[in-house]
């Protein structure tokens, strides 16, 4: 007998059923929409790309949240703690008055995911939204002198921070929302030089898709003949960059617009906090070939080359 969609699988955690339906619900998809284009038409500038974590090279939003919840993990404890209700309240505001920074740059990171993604991360948003709102009301009882109702309102708040950093927890290690995407390249690719093509597969200018071992690469020949050539799947979320757009050195990722150096990598513009693995390039009778960079961005390995490895470059 075959089984009814949406029951779960035999065994299935009832809680990880739960997030894989909401993954997969599409009701709140209309609100999402105006929500992510209202957030990314927010003029925001530069400090967009800070927001996002680019300077830090990871999201920031993570790092910033460790302020609102500690405060309000400590406020909880304090209030376990007779005649310390004062404090409490002190870390309460603290906590609030965190809030702010980390929701926003949770939510310039969370209007660059995937639809899944952003479907998990507003019922995420919403947690944090109520707990922000229960803590706000601990806070006025506090100010009142009505201490009971304010203890009563953080240990409900502290239940949505809990429901809230689960739902982060899911979105951060299940669905990879804030992973890099290209880690992995340099720890699969085989050491040495690879073949990826004649000199006259590669247009002037375009993006073109390769594959070293499994792994896709862009390779992207300039007007002068100089390769380039990165990881082709975007660090951001994986988006196809042999798909994006080539101009001034760079190219453009296609999904989320994240911007990389072809010269080394280097992740110009967010969203992409995370470098592309780049490859070192030449020419050896007529043939284009690529080895992996490995030491980082921006440099080359000359000492662990061969003596007859031809020309880098076509030089």
């Amino acid at each position: 007998m075959s089984k009814k969609p949406g029951r779960r699988r035999m065994g299935q955690n009832r809680m990880l059923w739960l997030l894989d339906a909401l993954e997969r619900d599409s009701r709140a998809d209309a609100a999402i929409d105006a929500l992510t284009g209202a957030v990314r038409a927010l003029p925001l500038g530069r400090a967009r790309d800070a927001l996002h974590g680019r300077w830090l090279g990871h999201p920031l939003h993570p790092l910033m949240v460790q302020v609102p919840v500690g405060s309000w993990m400590s406020a909880a404890v304090l209030d376990l703690w007779p005649g310390r209700s004062r404090e409490a309240g002190v870390l309460v505001g603290v906590g609030l008055a965190a809030a702010g920074p980390a929701a926003l740059a949770g939510a310039v990171d969370w209007a660059e995911l995937r639809r899944q993604q952003t479907r998990v991360g507003l019922v995420h948003a919403v947690a944090n939204a109520a707990a922000v709102g229960l803590y706000g009301a601990s806070l006025v009882s506090r100010v009142r002198g009505r201490s009971l109702a304010g203890r009563a309102y953080g240990f409900l708040g502290l239940t949505a921070v809990g429901v809230g950093g689960m739902l982060g927890g899911h979105l951060a290690y299940r669905q990879a929302s804030g992973a890099n995407h290209a880690e992995e390249v340099p720890h699969v690719v085989r050491t040495g030089w690879h073949r990826v093509g004649t000199v006259d597969e590669f247009p002037a200018g375009q993006p073109v898709r390769r594959a070293v071992d499994d792994v896709p690469v862009l390779v992207v020949r300039e007007t002068g003949g100089t390769f380039h050539a990165l990881a082709e799947r975007c660090s951001h979320q994986a988006g196809p960059l042999s798909e994006g757009t080539v101009a001034d050195g760079c190219v453009r990722c296609p999904w989320h617009g994240s911007v990389f150096r072809l010269s080394d990598g280097w992740n110009v513009r967010g969203p992409a906090t995370a470098p592309q693995p780049a490859f070192d390039t030449r020419v050896l009778d007529g043939h284009v070939e690529i080895r992996l960079r490995v030491d980082g961005v921006g440099g080359t390995d000359e000492g662990d080359q061969d003596e007859d490895q031809g020309p880098r470059n076509g030089t």
